[in-house]
This record gives structure tokens, C-alpha cells and sequence, in this order.
């Protein structure tokens, strides 16, 4: 079985586990871009290397701009649009937050880490078939968590009673999308990230590194998170 099939079985797998979850105050809407936007995550898989990838790597959760309006990891609406190629049809969350409509790839917000990760991709590879011949770009946590006024709630502030069945599953889906694509390096995107893979990783022979998250939140990416990230993957052998 190829690494997209396995890919696509392990998503949908994940996606049911997820959507069985409980999570209470300060919490109030959830979003699963897995279900709702689908048809979008699916085009994104399949356009992943049937024999796998040499670099994994992975984020945190969606952004409020990003997948959870695409279904695409970091999914800035224009690199998915015009890079990636990537359209379908997105239906509506269950319970939609009022602040935070989807709106697809009409969404007018743009996702500033998914601007800067897709960007540097596209600079360095030219097209996506170039990067996706050994590179493949993942998420952790596939669900959006958002509090009442609409603010971003990440998964590393949810209690320990609600963060523990989540990580489980998610480990599990991990496990199962390192097991299909069969990485040498799976690379973090923020601390976070990377020690979820170090925790499912353990002794097996993937190496793990991290680069700088491209958030704009973060002080030392607005100075140059391009520079940084490649520097990084450089450092490590990843890139020459």
C-alpha cells in the first residue's frame, strides 16, 4: 500500500477519534478541518510522494486562517490556491464561532506562518512537485479550539485531563504517518512539535530536529524566520 493510502486511512481514523473527544470552559467552539474541509485534506495528501518522504514536517494544530479555512497544514489561502493547486469544496463546521466563519479559499485573512513556511518553500523548490518529491508538511493536533469572545485556544493549554486522551490519539496518528511515510529526519516546527515527536519517535531511526515556528507572535521569526529555518536545515545536513 502506497504512503497516500496509508496517509488518507490514517487521517480519516484520526478524524473519528477526535470528533469522540470532550473539552469544557474556557473552550466553547471546536473545529475539525478533517471532516469539514475533507475533500480539500484529501487533495493535499494525494499530492504527497507515493514512496514516502525524506523530510517530515510537523506543526502544532490549525490556525484560525490557515487550515482550519483550507484543510491544508499552515494553508495561507494564496499558497494553497496558486502553489499547491488545491481546490474543493468545504462544508460548514458543526457549530460555527460567529468571529470565525469558513470561508475557503474566499477567506480574505491570510495566515502569516503559512505565508512564510509555504514562501520559503516555494523559493527554494520553485514548484510544490519539486518540494513533495522528498518533503511532506504535517500537523499534530488536527482540531481548532477557540474560546467565546474567538480567541485561539492551543492544544498545550488545554488541562491535563483533557490534553492526556488527546495526545493519545494523536501520538497514535503520528506513529501511523511516520510508519507510512518513512522519514529520515522529521523536523518540528516549534518546540511544541518537537517534542511530540520526540515522545512517539523514541528509538526508532528517525532523526528529529526543530526549526523556529514562523509565527508572528514570535519576535525572533519577524526577524527573519526565512534565514533562520533555512540556516537550521543546513546546520543539521537536511538541505546543502
Amino acid at each position: 500500500m502506497s504512503a497516500i493510502k496509508k496517509s488518507l486511512s490514517a487521517a480519516r481514523k484520526l478524524s473519528k477519534a477526535v470528533d469522540k473527544l470532550h473539552f469544557d470552559e474556557p473552550v466553547t467552539h471546536i473545529y475539525n478541518p478533517l471532516s469539514y474541509a475533507w475533500a480539500m485534506h484529501e487533495q493535499y495528501l494525494r499530492g504527497m510522494n507515493p514512496g514516502g518522504c525524506r523530510v517530515l514536517l510537523l506543526g502544532m494544530n490549525p490556525g484560525p486562517w490557515g487550515m482550519a479555512q483550507t484543510g491544508v497544514p499552515f494553508g495561507q489561502i494564496a499558497a494553497v490556491r496558486d502553489w499547491l493547486g488545491i481546490d474543493a469544496p468545504i462544508k460548514q463546521p458543526q457549530q460555527e464561532h460567529p468571529k470565525r466563519p469558513i470561508e475557503g479559499l474566499a477567506c480574505e485573512r491570510s495566515e502569516v506562518s503559512g505565508e512564510r513556511l509555504w514562501g520559503l518553500f516555494r523559493e527554494r523548490f520553485g514548484t510544490a512537485d519539486a518540494f513533495f518529491a522528498e518533503h511532506f508538511v504535517a500537523n499534530y493536533c488536527p482540531l481548532v479550539f477557540m474560546q467565546a469572545s474567538g480567541k485561539n485556544h492551543t492544544p498545550d493549554k488545554l488541562p491535563a485531563a483533557e490534553r492526556q486522551p488527546l495526545d493519545a490519539v494523536c501520538d497514535a496518528h503520528l506513529q501511523s504517518l511516520l510508519a507510512a511515510t518513512q522519514p529520515e529526519w522529521a523536523v518540528g516546527v516549534g518546540v511544541y512539535a518537537e517534542k511530540c515527536l520526540q515522545r512517539v519517535v523514541g528509538d526508532a531511526k528517525v532523526k528529529v530536529t526543530r526549526i523556529l515556528h514562523p509565527s508572528p507572535a514570535s519576535p525572533a521569526a519577524n526577524r527573519g524566520w526565512a534565514e533562520a529555518a533555512t540556516a537550521k536545515l543546513i546546520e543539521v545536513g537536511i538541505w546543502e
